[in-house]
């Protein structure tokens, strides 16, 4: 049984960086496997030719923006579940830890007493 559980810890670590890929940084998380977020086109109203050109780019860049926006949500997604079975995981080790704790000073005062 022993040995089932530390297969399990294991694949569980290996499989962590995999799934967490944002980066916290002075506070603020970013994705780091959907590239660059594309770049807001600037619209031109020097003259017509120049603005129906820039309007030209427009539809290229909201494409680049959805898949970028998409790709983001599905990685923070994937952080936030890693973070949340994370701190699921410490949770239940510490009330083990609490118990095993508690167990100890049962059994002690019960020996104790009997003394």
């Amino acid at each position: 049984m022993k040995s089932v559980r530390n297969i399990a810890v294991i694949s569980m670590l290996l499989a962590a960086p995999l799934a967490q890929s944002g980066v916290i940084n002075n506070g603020v998380w970013t994705p780091v496997g959907c590239g660059e977020k594309p770049a807001t086109p600037l619209i031109s109203d020097q003259d017509a030719k120049a603005f129906n050109k820039s309007m030209d780019t427009l539809g290229e860049w909201q494409n680049q923006v959805k898949q970028y926006f998409e790709c983001m949500v599905k990685e923070a997604n994937g952080d936030n579940a890693v973070i949340a079975e994370s701190a699921n995981r410490l949770q239940a080790e510490h009330q083990k830890a609490v118990e095993a704790v508690n167990s100890s000073i049962d059994a002690a005062e019960k020996k104790l007493t009997k003394k």
